[in-house]
């Protein structure tokens, strides 16, 4: 039987002259198009929108959220077996003999900037206190929240959610576009991971569609980073200088206010368009070295002034944990409880005031003495056994809750932000071999990523246990979470110096994200060239601070103006992993057959596209 070669006839039709000189136009004016009616709308309607999203976000996670779970945990099964296999893990990406591009000193330096970034500064203390507090493990009853024994659960779920899964989305949508690129030499755009199942197909309006998916994926993945790092910049600066008029004083703790986080906005991303019109080799270079640097300083205040013996412990106690429950966190997916089937699992003498007892019974965020606090009437007269069993019985709510909140929510932002560092994957691992590439990419960022949550996470926790803090940290909004740390720990011109020093840094990955984000849809509306127009890139980079800027004005209160991000984030994450799911079954399909040609003797320089 004769093997045929491989599609690799791709033919991105671009502008010849014009404003879309060197674009392709069809991307272009529905990547806009969608941004565009996105703004107006949240512009326009900002009520309405905010209101929509949310209820499209509810319904999604009610149909939808067992499928994320299940689909990001085969991503990381599938990326094992084929690291494993001799046949595939030694798979060169690149011509036969050809030599990686870079070091493995600078290949890993350049994958722990890509692992240290926004998320890091925002959630390295924020999630594991988060978790700390709620987890399946204390939402089942097995321990108490914010105590020692509720610490091992807390990391676990930290552990996952920025540890090899979170790696392996990114890692799934870069091997298929390095695959692509350097054995079959074709364009690193989004459409080229689909040739093996679509063919020819990809050249028309369907190849069109799967680029514009990755665009709008990366525009709502970038918006969301930028957002909670514009709202922890905001933060930081009140933390210097005291400034209320950024700041919503009236709730529990300070947090910034709408225009608080506009104004960072617009300063923030003046810098990104600045720096991406300066290119990868000025703007985005000199950034990410100051962003070592600092990377560096802060963590290393936290190694000598912080827990740094209690964030180790728990460093190799939680990685053992979290790979004894890999399986369960990959595939223990939740759906939605009824009103029927909470009524089913109440005690008959709950049964009557079933209504009034589901709400909290199911709510996630809540405990059983908030539970027991909200009733009201007869409900709250029932015997405390009684009330027991009822809260009990909400378990499969508050579970499905919970993760639907948290590691949905995650996999969504992930997924959402796989095209930016996908690309950036397949950019510095050219003649890598897939083992390799598989490997380095997920396990070492991960271990990275492990480091900081210990070590900054770990000390919050520690403050907390220890009384120090006396519920200061957890009481403080996620975003200004760390200067709360900082303040527990160190204090006068120190502490000041190294909060300014952590605003500069949360600056600088700020502009980065916004500037490579930049790069990186014009990368995909160019067909795969990495050379961009100015003027493009200043386009899109007054899109995305628009799109930014609507939706945290549409975002409801000053207390959740990231609401209305999130939720379009996760909806705009749906159809990109899909897409991704079919880029799985496109490398299966592309790997198998290239084994069989080189059984057949037709090395990959022979091969002639169809």
């Amino acid at each position: 039987m004769a093997i045929k070669p491989p599609f690799t006839a791709l033919d991105i039709k671009r502008a010849d002259g014009g404003f879309y000189h060197g674009n392709s136009v069809p991307i272009a004016l529905l990547s806009k198009s969608i941004m565009v009616g996105l703004v107006i709308w949240a512009l326009v309607w900002p009520g309405n929108a905010n209101s929509t999203l949310g209820s499209w976000n509810g319904r999604l996670l009610e149909n939808f959220n067992s499928f994320y779970i299940i689909i990001v945990g085969a991503f990381v099964v599938l990326l094992a077996v084929i690291a494993v296999l001799p046949s595939t893990g030694r798979r060169i990406m690149g011509r036969p003999g050809e030599k990686p591009e870079f070091s493995n000193f600078s290949w890993f330096s350049m994958m722990f900037g890509a692992g240290l970034g926004v998320g890091l500064m925002v959630f390295a203390t924020a999630e594991p206190l988060g978790l700390w507090g709620s987890n399946p493990v204390v939402l089942a009853g097995d321990v108490a929240p914010n105590t020692e024994e509720s610490l091992q659960s807390a990391y676990r779920y930290t552990f996952a959610h920025y540890g090899f899964h979170a790696w392996a989305i990114y890692v799934v949508t870069g091997l298929s576009l390095a695959y692509y690129a350097y054995t079959r030499d074709m364009p690193l755009t989004i459409r080229s991971a689909l040739t093996p199942l679509f063919g020819k197909l990809m050249n028309g309006f369907l190849g069109h569609v799967v680029d514009v998916l990755g665009v709008v994926a990366t525009i709502l993945g970038v918006s969301v980073t930028i957002g909670f790092g514009v709202s922890q910049f905001i933060d930081g600066l009140y933390s210097i200088t005291g400034m209320e008029w950024m700041m919503n004083m009236s709730g529990d703790a300070p947090a910034p206010n709408k225009v608080g986080l506009i104004a960072g906005l617009a300063m923030i991303m003046a810098l990104s368009i600045l720096s991406a019109v300066s290119g990868v080799g000025r703007g985005v270079k000199y950034l990410s070295n100051l962003n070592l640097v600092l990377s560096i300083i802060l963590l290393g205040t936290f190694i000598i002034f912080g827990s740094f013996l209690f964030a180790m412990t728990t460093y190799a106690t939680a990685l053992i944990d979290y790979l004894l429950n890999f399986f369960s966190i990959s595939f223990g997916a939740y759906g939605p409880q009824s009103g029927a089937a909470f009524a089913a699992a109440l005690p008959d003498a709950a049964v009557p005031f079933a209504d009034a007892l589901r709400g909290g019974a199911t709510n996630a965020w809540g405990s059983f003495e908030g539970f027991k606090a909200g009733l009201e009437g007869e409900a709250a007269a029932l015997p405390d056994d009684v009330l027991q069993a009822a809260y009990a019985a909400g378990e499969a709510g508050r579970q499905f809750g919970w993760q639907s909140g948290w590691t949905t929510f995650y996999w969504a932002w992930w997924i959402a932000f796989s095209p930016f560092v996908g690309l950036f994957l397949a950019r510095i691992s050219k003649g890598r071999s897939v083992r390799e590439f598989i490997l380095g990419c997920v396990v070492a960022p991960a271990l990275v990523c492990f480091a900081w949550m210990t070590i900054l996470g770990g000390t919050a926790i520690d403050l907390e246990l220890t009384g120090g803090a006396e519920g200061a940290i957890i009481g403080a909004s996620n975003t200004a979470k760390l200067f709360v740390t900082l303040g527990e720990m160190i204090s006068g011109g120190f502490l000041t110096g190294i909060t300014i020093m952590c605003v500069v840094l949360i600056l600088t990955f700020l502009v980065t994200s916004a500037d490579s984000g930049i790069l990186v849809m014009n990368t995909i509306m160019s067909g795969g060239d990495q050379e961009t127009g100015i003027k493009h890139r200043i386009v899109w980079g007054i899109i995305l601070t628009l799109v930014i800027g609507t939706l945290l004005i549409a975002g409801g209160t000053d207390g959740d103006a990231l609401g209305a991000l999130r939720n379009a984030m996760i909806i705009g994450a749906l159809p990109f992993t899909i897409v991704m799911g079919l880029m799985c079954l496109a490398l299966i399909k592309a790997l198998y057959r290239d084994g069989l040609r080189e059984k057949h003797g037709l090395a990959p320089e022979t091969q002639a596209a169809e």
